[in-house]
């Protein structure tokens, strides 16, 4: 790419960056926790409306996708679950095509109590920028839309087809970039710029979610001892679980790039019912599990050793071996994916744009790590042969209280987008 036009480029971000920040405060503004993201993708649609890209917008159906390798199953309905595309067709089709994608959809807020200020109240103080999904990831959202800004300030278009993903669904299923996939929307690469703070992610973890359901003995409390507390009875398979986690995490069941982590897998116990009344034995209890995978580990063959680990620890209780749990998956079914396993002509060029982009823009070698998350891009790397590049600005309590993302992260990961678009896909005039 010529100097100029990475100049140019360059400029471009930094003299709509404030109109950036104003749209970044807006979008975070909308609470689009699951199942209330519509309001967030409305004013998605419409900001890709007034640009110009041919905009999609469709509740996703999951009789459509839930054959399709890579779906997670849900428990609810989905009426509520609309993706957003907004596309820029190019006109000489001489350039490489592309995926920008980002999920709207955020993780809940915790007590409000909790947070310094509003969580949908953004606020901007000492260059970083306060509310629930600033960082994971509507600041990448927002340096995707930008980046085709700067490109658009210089009158440049991309050079090849371009599809601006807004997607729902990646903080539980994935099932969002799955319906995209489904939809037909597939391109050369694809740029996901999740908060990981200007590093490359050459590895991520897969993730498995289930709950386990447990029916205990009631009685009233004056009567403990001739009832059966299914709350406390949970105890002894957590601990199980855990056990499980550690045996995992060995040395010598580590892929490549977690070889050098003592512990890149986590089992968590997110949420646990339970109970009806305070002197009463708790008839029924059920607790919710999340625990990470490595990349090539079998969705199955974990599933077959999860339950196995339960019902054995079940066995052991007096009580549980003639009511044993029942285990039921919903939300994360994710395989684990390694774009350091890409060794497609392709995904090296894809790199190698990038790295350059980096280059340019902060002035500094691009780093790569491999993550203990998961994140959409195992749709595009394993599914649709295409390489996925995660990278976005830094962000610090994602799923915490006070998220923030660094505001000037985003402008440098804005510019190395515009100038990786630019590369990859070429540039035709306006």
């Amino acid at each position: 790419m010529k100097d100029d036009l990475s100049s140019r480029l360059c400029e471009a971000v930094d003299a709509a960056f404030d109109a950036q920040v104003a749209f970044l405060s807006e979008l975070t503004a909308h609470p689009s926790t699951r199942g209330n993201e519509q309001s967030a993708q409305d004013f998605m649609a419409r900001e890709l409306t007034a640009r110009g890209l041919d905009v999609d917008r469709w509740q996703i159906d999951v009789a459509e996708i839930q054959h399709l390798p890579g779906f997670s199953p849900v428990l609810g309905p989905y009426d509520d679950a609309v993706n957003v595309v907004g596309t820029r067709r190019a006109r000489t089709q001489q350039g490489r095509s592309l995926i920008l994608n980002g999920h709207i959809d955020v993780v809940p807020e915790g007590p409000l109590e909790m947070w310094d200020s509003p969580p949908y109240q953004p606020r901007v103080e000492d260059g970083w920028l306060y509310g629930r999904g600033g960082g994971d990831m509507k600041a990448g959202l927002a340096s995707n839309l930008f980046a085709l800004d700067a490109l658009a300030a210089c009158g440049l278009a991309p050079a090849g087809d371009v599809h601006f993903q807004s997607v729902v669904e990646e903080e539980c299923t994935g099932n969002g970039a799955l319906a995209c996939l489904a939809r037909g929307y597939t391109a050369d690469a694809a740029l996901i710029p999740e908060p990981f703070s200007e590093t490359l992610v050459t590895a991520q973890l897969g993730v498995l979610w289930f709950q386990v359901h447990l029916k205990g003995l009631p009685t009233h409390v004056a009567y403990a001892g001739t009832g059966s507390n299914a709350i406390e009875a949970a105890i002894p398979l957590m601990q199980a679980l855990h056990e499980m986690e550690h045996r995992w995490n060995a040395p010598d069941r580590r892929t490549t790039d977690y070889a050098h982590m003592d512990h890149a897998l986590n089992l968590n116990i997110g949420k646990i019912q339970g109970g009806d009344w305070t002197s009463s034995v708790p008839a029924w209890c059920v607790f919710d599990v999340r625990m990470g995978l490595f990349p090539g580990q079998s969705i199955d063959a974990a599933k077959a050793e999860i339950e196995a680990v339960i019902l054995d620890a079940a066995r052991d209780n007096a009580f549980l071996r003639n009511s044993l749990p029942e285990i039921v998956y919903h939300g994360f079914h994710a395989e684990g994916y390694a774009l350091s396993q890409d060794s497609s002509a392709r995904a090296a060029r894809a790199i190698d744009a990038l790295d350059t982009a980096h280059r340019t823009a902060t002035g500094a070698a691009l780093e790569r790590q491999a993550i203990t998350a998961t994140t959409d891009a195992r749709f595009f790397g394993l599914y649709a042969d295409t390489p996925a590049l995660v990278y976005g600005p830094r962000a610090e309590a994602i799923h915490g209280f006070n998220e923030r993302v660094e505001l000037e992260s985003m402008r440098r990961v804005t510019k190395a987008t515009a100038l990786f678009i630019a590369d990859w896909c070429g540039v035709e005039p306006r």
